[in-house]
């Protein structure tokens, strides 16, 4: 065995990473699929477009490093988390993967919480019913689309979908499990209370394994499309935000990372499941073995700033392309130009509705405090702080949660812009730290991979011999002060708003038809 094999089917992309039995990424690869919204709250992806993307970018990993299938000894899979995949007896996608962003599901949360109660499904699920998880989308289309759901025979995840093609296996593991509102938190298994109380047959999900467990082996079929080996092992894998912390070293009490993708996540490790009662936060299985981590999420944090670059940033982004440059690299050039708190305006980052700690599918994205004074310099940056004040809501609750916050790593796009590195080390008022390894959850899962295969004898032990601590990025205390003048003020902007933010969802509504 030479290499170890990572897949992570994202939102925008999948990428497949090709890793040596030390850690090396020796070539990585990127196939985009199409998203769509077919009305207004949708979100939808074609479970084919996600297996295209795997041939393709494994095709591609293989081809730019000179490998051969048979140079890879195991596979791991990584995956956007919460999607439903509904497939018929014969396994056939009956409709388009709903995704995790897609917040159709309200009063599915609603009829949830009522059927099983709301402090028991804490106790059970470690989590509230929210809009983004895996179970309202199965009662929503119980209700709305019956026909699909007499055919269906299964329900997977994003990932598991890639699973089952690989190996013919219908399987996932603890950590993206944990995500449906169908787990037993605690016990890391199906919970056959909440099954029942909603309607569901346990023969719709698949078997659950431990992350870095074995749980099929590469069928004939998929071998031949692929180029890898026949047989060769798949393990359990990870949700994107368990793998990506396995990929950053996030295996340990008080060890913190903030990872700024399209969404923006706080997670941290935990010996122990440790819940907040008010269901503000995740509690999930740790991609860990025996071990759990509590998460915050918040939705639209480099999605926002892609927004504005989309909408507002074209002559700075193509300013930047005609120079050879990254083309977010003029609008943080831009950014930082406005002084720290951008004299008081104030963004709320609730593009596609909120997860932590607001649990809103109706929150809007803002600007308050714009005046005569306010430039783009002072939005772009604005839109940078706004994002980071929201994952400050996140690492605020962890912390009142006692769970130590000794070390945060930061990574995702975020981590690579250096303003937004300061920004978060300002807003959270403590110093962070860059690592070595910057791949995210697909480098997780080949590591993960490396623990199914015998590389490694545990995932802790696989982290420590590939991952370690690049920079330290120190928090400023002149700006840390001024953000601490303003996140009471963002924070407070949201409770004046919830409820226009629902008058306002209803009138959309009325006149969309």
């Amino acid at each position: 065995m030479k290499y170890l094999l990572g897949i992570d089917v994202g939102t925008s992309g999948t990428k497949t990473l090709l890793m040596d039995t030390e850690g090396g990424v020796v070539a990585s690869a990127t196939a985009e699929h199409p998203i769509s919204s077919p009305k207004p709250l949708w979100s939808e992806q074609g479970p084919a477009d996600w297996w295209k993307a795997v041939v393709r970018s494994i095709g591609e990993v293989l081809a730019g490093s000179g490998a051969s299938g048979d140079d890879v000894g195991a596979v791991g899979l990584s995956g956007q988390m919460h999607g439903a995949v509904f497939l018929d007896g014969a396994d056939e996608v009956l409709r388009p993967a709903i995704l995790w962003n897609d917040q159709r599901t309200a009063e599915e949360c609603e009829d949830i919480t009522a059927r099983v109660g709301a402090e028991r499904l804490i106790e059970l699920a470690a989590n509230p019913a929210l809009t983004g998880f895996t179970a309202p989308k199965i009662v929503w289309v119980q209700k709305n689309e019956p026909e699909v759901y007499e055919k269906s025979r299964k329900v997977l995840l994003p990932k598991d979908y890639i699973r089952f093609r690989l190996t013919g296996e219908y399987a996932t593991e603890v950590s993206d499990a944990s995500g449906t509102l169908l787990l037993d938190v605690s016990k890391r298994e199906w919970s056959g209370e909440i099954l029942d109380k909603l309607g569901i047959d346990r023969d719709l999900l698949p078997e659950c394994f431990e992350s870095p467990e074995v749980s099929g082996k590469l069928t004939t079929a998929a071998a031949k499309e692929t180029g890898l080996a026949e047989g060769t092992p798949v393990v359990g894998g990870g949700g994107d935000q368990a793998a990506g912390a396995v990929g950053n070293g996030i295996v340990s009490r008080g060890v913190i990372s903030c990872t700024v993708g399209t969404s923006g996540v706080v997670f941290a490790h935990s010996d122990e499941v440790q819940i907040d009662p008010k269901g503000r936060v995740h509690t999930f299985c740790h991609a860990v073995p025996g071990k759990w981590h509590v998460m915050g999420v918040v939705l639209a944090a480099g999605g926002a700033f892609q927004w504005f670059r989309n909408h507002l940033g074209e002559p700075e982004t193509s300013a930047a392309v005609a120079e050879g440059l990254d083309p977010y690299e003029g609008l943080t050039e831009l950014a930082a130009k406005a002084p720290a708190g951008c004299e008081g305006l104030i963004f709320l980052p609730y593009l596609t509705g909120e997860r932590t700690p607001h649990a809103d599918p109706f929150a809007k994205g803002c600007f308050v405090g714009i005046t005569p004074r306010t430039t783009k310099a002072e939005i772009a940056r604005a839109v940078m702080e706004g994002a980071t004040y929201a994952l400050r809501d996140s690492l605020e609750i962890i912390r009142g949660m006692g769970v130590p916050v000794e070390e945060i790593r930061l990574s995702g796009g975020g981590a690579r812009s250096e303003l937004w590195r300061h920004v978060q080390a300002d807003v959270f008022g403590q110093s962070a730290s860059l690592i070595n390894a910057e791949e995210g959850p697909a480098y997780g899962v080949a590591l993960l991979a490396g623990v199914g295969a015998g590389v490694w004898s545990s995932v802790e032990e696989a982290c420590g011999a590939t991952i370690r601590v690049t920079e330290k990025i120190p928090s400023h205390p002149g700006r840390a002060a001024v953000y601490d003048r303003y996140y009471p003020h963002y924070a407070q902007l949201y409770r004046c708003l919830r409820d226009e933010f629902g008058e306002l969802a209803g009138t959309v509504e009325s006149l969309s038809g």
